[in-house]
This record gives C-alpha cells, sequence and structure tokens, in this order.
C-alpha cells in the first residue's frame, strides 16, 4: 500500500511544472532563460500554474535584419499563468513581458500552449508554442511595437533533463530611422533542467 502510494505521489508530482533553467544555441546565437514556479512558495497558489522568469539572448547580427549598426544583448522578465485544458496533456497559458535591447523597451501580452504527445511506452515528448504582441500604446523609448512567436519541440531523454528543438521570430520594431528590425530568426538546439 506504502508503495502504492509513494508511486502515485511520484506521479501527481512530475505531471506539475516546477522550476526550470534552459540554455539554448545554434552557431551564432546564445539565449539563457529560467522560470520559478510560484506555487512552490506560495500555498494558495497551485503548483505549475503561476510563473516568474527571466531571459537573455547574445544574438548575431547575421541571424537578424543586418541594417543597425550594432545588436545590443536582449533582456527580459515575464510573468505567466497557465492551466490544464481538458485532461489530454494541452496546458493554454497567458503572460505578459518587459523586455529591453539597445533603446528599445516593450510590454508584450501574450499566450502560450504545450502538449504532451501522447506516446505511452515511449520518451516523453511535448510540442509547445507562444506568441506576444506590444502594440504602440505598450511600446516606449525608440519602440514602434513588438512581435515574438516561438515553437519548440523537447524530448524528456533522462528524468528532468530534457533535449528542445526550437525556432524563434524576434521582431523589435523601432519609431525612430531603423524602422521594422527582425532582431533574432533562427533555429537552435538546447537543453532545459527541471528542479
Amino acid at each position: 500500500m506504502l508503495k502504492k502510494i509513494t508511486i502515485m505521489s511520484l506521479a501527481a508530482a512530475s505531471a506539475f511544472a516546477m522550476h526550470t533553467g534552459e540554455i539554448n544555441v545554434n552557431d551564432k546565437d546564445l539565449e539563457l532563460s529560467a522560470k520559478i514556479d510560484m506555487g512552490q512558495f506560495q500555498d494558495g497558489v497551485e503548483p505549475g500554474s503561476m510563473f516568474v522568469g527571466g531571459r537573455f539572448l547574445n544574438a548575431d547580427k547575421r541571424n537578424s535584419s543586418d541594417h543597425l549598426g550594432s545588436l545590443g544583448a536582449y533582456y527580459e522578465v515575464d510573468f505567466l499563468m497557465m492551466r490544464e485544458i481538458g485532461n489530454k496533456g494541452m496546458r493554454m497559458g497567458m503572460g505578459a513581458k518587459v523586455n529591453h535591447t539597445q533603446n528599445y523597451t516593450t510590454i508584450p501580452l501574450g499566450l502560450e500552449f504545450a502538449y504532451k504527445i501522447p506516446a505511452d511506452g515511449l520518451i516523453p515528448m511535448r510540442l509547445s508554442g507562444s506568441l506576444y504582441y506590444a502594440p504602440s500604446v505598450l511600446s516606449f523609448s525608440s519602440a514602434k511595437d513588438f512581435v515574438e512567436y516561438r515553437i519548440g519541440y523537447e524530448v524528456e531523454v533522462i528524468q528532468d533533463g530534457h533535449v528542445v528543438l526550437g525556432y524563434r521570430n524576434i521582431d523589435t520594431n523601432y519609431d525612430s530611422a531603423v524602422g521594422n528590425f527582425n532582431y533574432n530568426s533562427s533555429f537552435y538546439l538546447g537543453f532545459k533542467i527541471v528542479f
């Protein structure tokens, strides 16, 4: 009986999201990100439902529009609320970010999804995606607007260790002479740890 309760507890704990750290690279760009599961600290917050995080992206000019003299690093602080939809492995969420790069700051709002691929007997796999947008009213400094979308596929190769394959497109459009500027558009490979 105790063994059965322990197995059920471990299965329930693994169904909830936890803190994550991620590193994504390609031959030109480096991206680091982390998310903290607020449900692990607050009794009134369900685990896996509310996250606070940050991201750093050091992108190369070869994966962006090349008419900007020098490409500064991209920084982001984000907040995300997620919940399970039905019981088929789909999670949906909405969030907000504050991001900054050269003379550019926006507060985009967005939607995210994660879908656990129902492949019992195989290694755990998941599809994920996000779309964030900041209109001019949420754009500051020289920013005109902001659009970001991502899609990803991850495989849990060892317990709490995932390999990630993804694509990101980040448009940091300026109000100034810079105009519409694609900050980064690239595929990447990465590692994500859950703790």
